[in-house]
């Protein structure tokens, strides 16, 4: 038996169009509702980092190419000292082991990004309304109400309108949180996010050698309760600066990135006057993580940010987004009864929570990592580096009698998994012991492909 749902999904960012684009490909009705009048507002003028377990979704999609002419491969990393520039320890990637993620690590804009997503979406089907609010959503009716286009009828709800949208405020509701976030030391703090022309930057003689490495390289500096990170994006050729510092809402954007890169090295100092209009702050802030994200009152799932909040301008940010759509559609290709519904946005949180734990958690060292204060533990970070550098010992590589460092071994669990896999095991090892396997395999029931009104 073909049964078709319409899922609506209420956010157009790299969450919401990665869900569309699965339950399309299996030929499930979506309608996707976005406030902004387009999808490549100022929130998405800013780098972004496409790690290898997005991008071999991305590929199993179909969409290598597309992918490769927006974004430029990462080949390195090189991490120094803020205020000096003392180069600290380097990396560059093993083309060998990326190889083994079936995925690749690039850089491009994220606005380049939701394009593509968009223009796939469309292209499957999806109905997308730009320009729409969502004013109300109702879990046990499956319907949401906006500004535009009167009141929609869903089989599925899927809330992909990121930290402070509506749909996570609904479930926060229904789970008593009093508060968005966990409070207390290192919890919040600033990132700043601009991009600069290349040729702005070749023309100045102090940072036109961040152009000039044998490898397209990822640059950190790390500082005393701050860092930054900069480096090339494919698509238009521009420079990606990242800074995270203490908290500040007071200053103005490019004041306050300006007092919080005081005293560094000159080739940040000398990036700043570059900046144009393009910068951005955003608060870098740690969530009380939510029970649940399937709602108890109907049929409403949280993705995306709304879900798991996961520090901005990380490299799993928009990773993590892009594998909940892959893994949303996985199970519902083995849809064959309503009956399922439930179950498959169940087996959706159970698959997800723990990898997006993981990931934060993950993400959230880094950062703990390069904005480290002075002390005793920032000079042993800076001590180990300097020795592995000296005795000419990458960063992640293993010194001595040792196999492989404990970071090295997180970046393959982290850059090696496969989102749809994980969805397929958990269809053979639960879901087909209730309804089936044989007839429904890995491949999954085929739906219908028209889309009704």
């Amino acid at each position: 038996m073909k049964i078709q749902l319409h899922f609506i999904v209420v956010g157009a960012g790299v969450a919401g169009l990665s869900c569309a684009i699965a339950l399309r490909r299996i030929g499930h009705r979506v309608t996707v509702i976005e406030r902004n009048p387009n999808v490549t507002g100022l929130q998405h003028q800013r780098g972004v980092r496409m790690p290898p377990n997005l991008t071999k979704i991305l590929f199993h999609w179909g969409l290598k190419e597309r992918v490769r002419a927006i974004s430029v491969k990462s080949e390195a990393v090189d991490i120094m000292i803020d205020r000096t520039g003392e180069l600290l320890g380097t990396q560059v990637w093993d083309e060998e082991i990326l190889r083994e993620t079936r995925g690749e690590d690039l850089f491009g804009h994220l606005s380049d990004l939701v394009t593509l997503l968009y223009d796939e979406a469309i292209r499957l089907g999806s109905e997308i309304l730009l320009g729409t609010t969502t004013t109300s959503i109702d879990p046990e009716q499956g319907k949401i109400t906006t500004d535009v286009s009167g009141t929609l009828q869903a089989d599925v709800i899927i809330g992909a309108d990121g930290i402070a949208g509506l749909a996570r405020r609904i479930l926060l509701d229904e789970q008593e949180h009093k508060t968005l976030t966990v409070s207390g030391p290192g919890y919040r703090s600033s990132m700043w996010i601009a991009t600069i022309p290349k040729q702005v930057i070749l023309n100045n003689a102090e940072v036109n050698g961040l152009y000039g490495q044998e490898h397209t390289t990822l640059f950190v500096w790390l500082g005393n309760g701050r860092s930054a990170v900069g480096y090339p994006l494919g698509g238009t050729d521009d420079f990606s600066l990242i800074a995270y510092g203490p908290y500040d809402a007071e200053r103005l954007p490019f004041d306050g990135i300006r007092h919080n890169l005081e005293g560094t090295e000159p080739r940040l100092k000398h990036l700043l006057p570059l900046i144009s209009n393009s910068l951005r702050r955003q608060p870098v802030i740690k969530c009380e993580p939510l029970e649940d994200w399937v709602s108890h009152r109907g049929r409403l799932l949280l993705v995306g940010t709304a879900a798991h909040p996961i520090p901005p301008g990380s490299i799993q940010e928009n990773g993590m987004s892009v594998e909940d759509g892959a893994v949303l559609g996985r199970l519902f290709s083995h849809l064959r009864s309503r009956d399922q519904v439930n179950q498959f946005l169940w087996a959706f949180q159970d698959i997800r929570q723990p990898r997006c734990a993981a990931a934060t958690e993950s993400e959230m060292h880094n950062m703990h990592f390069k904005c480290m204060p002075n002390g005793a533990d920032q000079e042993a970070r800076d001590a180990g580096l300097r020795a592995k550098l000296a005795a000419g010992v990458q960063v992640l590589q293993a010194g001595g009698d040792q196999e492989e460092t404990p970071e090295w071994r997180e970046v393959r669990e982290i850059f090696g998994y496969d989102a749809e896999d994980e969805a397929d095991d958990w269809w053979v090892g639960w879901g087909s012991l209730k309804y089936g396997s044989v007839e429904y395999g890995s491949i999954g029931i085929q739906v219908e492909q028209t889309v009704t009104n």
